[in-house]
């Protein structure tokens, strides 16, 4: 049987007073597309965080691919893990943000060629050749020499997906990708989702409030509640038949919105 690619094991988050997450545990299998969905502020983007190293742990522990992620050897045991294992690690998962977070002076090119040469020292033709069949693939390599300013929020948010496969992830992370774009943009950067979801084995983890996207994407859907798991299933099962009244109450909310499930 194969091991999870992702173990998170009683995992705690405070800021200050408020614990945002509280003793969570979940897996990952390689390959497997997650879904984690519920009400705002119930943890699901701070986990996202966390993975990324963005946001540090108040306790339990974290494995990806195999080792520690804010642990490492030390002489007597594990110890807090130094800056140098923390960058190592973070080569290992991408992330695409809901606000683009491109380079707003640099063209498309170089937002998507500058990481891998400057944190893996790959040579510019390379690194263009490579971010040319990543802007194909999402459908952008006639955008090349464009700056930001001169795309729309869909396309920046491609070149953003684009330059999170630039660095080979094995594991990638997307918080709610669709939430800052006009209705009509949305659609265009879930068939790029959904491209990946179809061609590769990359193990990704979606924070959506999509619901319709989160059924067609997810081989599980997650539903948070208040830092914790309060439901997880297949989507079919989440979605149609679940059996925790509070996902039956947000469900209904999300419906009502008129969203899709």
């Amino acid at each position: 049987m194969p091991q999870p690619i992702i173990r998170i094991d009683n995992i705690v988050k405070r800021y200050g007073p408020l614990t945002v997450l509280d003793g969570l545990s979940m897996n990952v299998m390689p390959g497997e597309k997650l879904a984690l969905i519920g009400p705002s502020g119930s943890g699901k983007t701070t986990i996202l965080r966390i993975l990324m190293t963005l946001e540090t742990i108040s306790g339990g522990h974290i494995e990806v691919d195999g080792e520690q992620l804010y642990h490492m050897a030390g002489s007597s045991g594990l110890v807090p893990a130094d800056e140098r294992h923390l960058h190592r690690m973070r080569e290992k998962i991408g992330m695409v943000f809901q606000h683009f977070n491109l380079f707003p002076h640099k063209c498309v090119l170089d937002n998507v060629t500058l990481a891998p040469m400057l944190t893996k020292g790959i040579k510019r033709p390379q690194a263009e050749k490579r971010a040319m069949e990543l802007l194909d693939m999402v459908g952008l390599a006639d955008k090349a020499k464009s700056v930001p300013a001169q795309l729309s929020g869909g396309q920046k948010q491609r070149v953003a997906i684009a330059r999170a496969l630039a660095l080979s992830p094995k594991i990638m992370l997307f918080d709610e990708v669709t939430s800052a774009l006009d209705p009509e943009l949305v659609e265009e950067v879930l068939n790029v989702m959904r491209r990946l979801a179809s061609e590769t084995d990359m193990t990704m983890l979606l924070v959506t409030h999509e619901m319709g996207f989160a059924h067609d994407f997810a081989d599980r859907v997650l539903f948070f509640d208040r830092g914790k798991i309060v439901e997880e299933g297949k989507p079919g099962d989440i979605f149609r038949n679940p059996t925790q009244e509070r996902t039956q109450t947000f469900l209904r909310k999300i419906i009502a919105a008129g969203h899709r499930v």
